[in-house]
């Protein structure tokens, strides 16, 4: 009897706190999988770099460092905090070289470059597109149909990956090739890269509640917030074909997400939290933009923006991830499921690859002809990704695709009739 007694009592004393433990870890799961939650411990993880920062750079600043500071780490901190006051001209960049100044015999050349960079282009971006689905949508270790296997979460990862072999491979080409000087202090790329950390990973996050189509024509169709803001705030005036477009992409993007029909997966389903994700990233995504524009002041090459970025964003990720404890997660989830590794070291190389392609194509031919590629690169994105993940698409909906890519290319088309009309005839300058 006392033996009974015994065991009731042990059970009565640690069954509830067994429970308790359950639903604390239980709770604590259920707040982690909410994208708000994570978004504000993403945040709080670059706060705590940012803040430390921020007040060395002003305590530098404040004790007039550059002028009294002196020994091994001065000259990595200068670059750091205050730069270079002299900023050349790039007249060692390749990248503003004049483009297409060969003579006509070399036209078969450029058509060959035209064709490498178009390749290069759709190869990088379209199987960086269709890999990013992939890995956010669908889950990895089963066997059979039957098991649901286990599905990777951390968004951030993804983000490191890419911006830490884009950092090696703008590393290299910066040692390899003679960049420009320039007097940019290091701390300035922070501002683009908390931007564009964070729209990548909304762009990634997003996934997670909208299709892959769905994200294609909102990032197309973000020209109209883009000219909303510019006239609310810079009271900037637009020429009537950019009021066009922008109404086409509008009822083209609307006739899309009104009649697309959701099947089987949950992955074609549009949900509130999808559309608010993607306007972060769209939001992060001007910024970004906006930002390097000012930067570009300082007459820097586009490789060393493309590293310096890089080099921010692989402190602010791997700090968070450090600080959550998701980096050696996401290691473990990897030497799990091999497949999972694969995946995400070839779609670091596809965005690293993509990035310099990028850079390439507007070098050599422009920004005109580089538009008009990446329009094509979406279009082919959704049709492969309906046809690799079944996304369903009506006939009103796809007609609305048409409509939006239609408008694209109009705008692209207007823009390049405005600045030729624009142009004034410069005369020869015999190089001497």
């Amino acid at each position: 009897m006392e033996l009974w007694l015994l065991l009731w009592l042990g059970l009565v004393l640690i069954l509830p706190s067994s429970l308790a433990a359950d639903e604390e870890s239980s709770l604590l799961q259920d707040w982690h999988d909410m994208w708000l939650f994570r978004f504000f411990l993403n945040v709080l993880g670059y706060t705590t770099i940012i803040i430390p920062g921020y007040f060395l750079i002003t305590y530098l600043k404040r004790i007039n460092y550059l002028q009294t500071g002196r020994g091994i780490c001065y000259p990595v901190i200068k670059a750091c905090v205050f730069g270079s006051e002299s900023k050349t001209g790039l007249l060692d960049d390749v990248s503003l070289a004049p483009r297409n100044d060969a003579d006509p015999g070399s036209s078969a050349r450029q058509a060959f470059k035209l064709v490498f960079c178009a390749a290069g282009l759709q190869v990088s971006y379209l199987t960086w597109g269709v890999l990013q689905e992939r890995v956010m949508t669908r889950s990895y270790g089963a066997s059979t149909p039957e098991e649901e296997g286990e599905h990777f979460k951390d968004s951030q990862f993804l983000v490191f990956m890419n911006r830490i072999l884009a950092l090696t491979v703008s590393g290299l080409w910066c040692v390899l090739f003679k960049q420009p000087r320039h007097g940019a202090p290091m701390y300035k790329y922070s501002f683009a890269s908390l931007s564009n950390v964070l729209s990548s990973w909304c762009q990634y996050e997003a996934l997670k509640y909208i299709s892959f189509p769905t994200q294609v024509l909102a990032k197309a169709s973000k020209v109209i917030p883009v000219m909303l803001m510019g006239k609310i705030v810079s009271h900037k005036s637009y020429e009537y074909w950019e009021y066009l477009t922008a109404a086409l992409i509008s009822l083209g993007v609307s006739m899309f997400l009104l009649t697309s029909t959701a099947d089987k997966h949950p992955s074609t389903v549009t949900t509130f939290s999808g559309v608010v994700i993607l306007g972060g990233y769209i939001v992060f995504d001007s910024f970004t933009s906006n930002w390097q524009d000012n930067l570009f002041k300082h007459k820097m090459s586009s490789v060393q923006m493309m590293f310096g970025v890089n080099l921010f964003s692989c402190l602010f990720t791997v700090g968070s991830l450090l600080e959550q404890g998701a980096f050696f997660d996401s290691l473990a989830f990897m030497t799990r499921h091999s497949e999972f590794a694969f995946h995400a070291v070839l779609l670091s190389v596809c965005s690293a690859c993509g990035q310099l392609f990028i850079f390439y194509t507007i070098a050599q031919f422009g920004a005109a002809v580089f538009t008009i590629i990446m329009t094509l690169r979406q279009a082919i994105a959704i049709l492969l990704s309906c046809f690799l993940y079944g996304h369903a698409v009506t006939m009103v909906g796809g007609f609305g695709m048409a409509v939006v890519f239609l408008a694209l290319f109009l705008r692209v088309y207007a823009r390049s009739r405005m600045k030729a009309g624009r142009k004034v005839p410069q005369p020869q300058v015999q190089k001497v």
